[in-house]
């Protein structure tokens, strides 16, 4: 039950945006084993001097269409189990919208159970093993 924040420069369509977040939720269901229908995600668009990434650091050259993805998931995952994400992710960003690999950074973060409510005031059953 991963949710996922999604930062990029202004100026994208409606539809561009959608297949970066579909792109993002599809790849977290087929690597992260994420059920269907568990879908948290936020798009952030940002002006240029909004959004400031190094355009060499690593794994550059990277264009405008630079993508910051932040994952913060529920349970941690294995480094193999990350690694297949990142590799589906670009494949899937690559054929739709469009994305060069290069242009695509996640950062994932882990928490625990007791660090998410999905609403009710209640704490979240699928992570902490609760009832409702």
């Amino acid at each position: 039950m991963p949710m996922s924040r999604i930062s990029l420069l202004k100026g994208k369509s409606p539809e561009y945006l959608r297949a970066l977040a579909d792109g993002v939720y599809h790849a977290m269901v087929e690597a992260f084993k994420v059920p269907e229908n568990d879908r948290f995600q936020v798009i952030h668009q940002h002006e240029p001097y909004e959004l400031i990434f190094d355009r060499h650091y690593e794994a550059g050259p990277r264009s405008d269409d630079f993508v910051l993805i932040a994952i913060t998931a529920g349970k941690p995952r294995t480094t193999e189990v990350k690694q297949a994400f990142y590799r589906r992710l670009v494949e899937r960003l690559a054929a739709s919208p469009g994305l060069r690999a290069e242009d695509v950074m996640v950062v994932i973060t882990t928490s625990q159970g007791d660090e998410w409510s999905f609403g009710g005031g209640r704490l979240s059953a699928s992570l902490t093993g609760a009832r409702p």
